[in-house]
């Protein structure tokens, strides 16, 4: 199992953070252009249970994921975990927290595991590179995003 981590710093409300990582539509903002996002639910909303049916293209190689919401608690805590998708195991909880200064953390924890066991594991690199350019991206925008706001 291998845990991913990345955290910043906006200037914004708590509540806004946490508003703003409810709504699936943001995804298609916070997703890199070298991949595609396709939501097949648009009618989704992150409660808990629920699942978010996405379709993703990166490397001319579509994915499918189903994600369940496991835990919602407002405004500090989004987890969701993968039931379908490239990884062994996808576990995310998105983390917010009020600085008290008119600025949140935004701290993004994904416990993953690759496929194909032993064979998989010399992915390893190139995953967390991977994910490293994914979240570093979707905290530019979201903290674009909401600071301008």
């Amino acid at each position: 199992m291998f845990i991913y981590e990345k955290s910043s710093i906006i200037k914004c409300d708590v509540q806004d953070l946490f508003a703003f990582h409810l709504s699936p539509k943001n995804l298609k903002y916070i997703t890199p252009p070298d991949t595609k996002v396709t939501l097949e639910n648009e009618n989704f909303e992150a409660k808990e249970g629920e699942l978010l049916r996405i379709k993703t293209v990166k490397y001319y190689l579509p994915t499918r994921w189903i994600v369940k919401i496991a835990k919602v608690q407002q405004p500090n805590l989004l987890v969701d975990i993968a039931l379908k998708s490239p990884f062994a195991y996808w576990e995310h909880h998105h983390i917010f927290t009020n600085l008290g200064d008119g600025t949140c953390e935004l701290r993004d924890r994904v416990k993953y595991d690759i496929p194909l066991g032993f064979i998989g594991r010399f992915f390893s690199l190139f995953v967390f590179k991977e994910l490293a350019s994914m979240f570093t991206f979707r905290h530019k925008v979201t903290k674009a995003m909401l600071e301008k706001k």
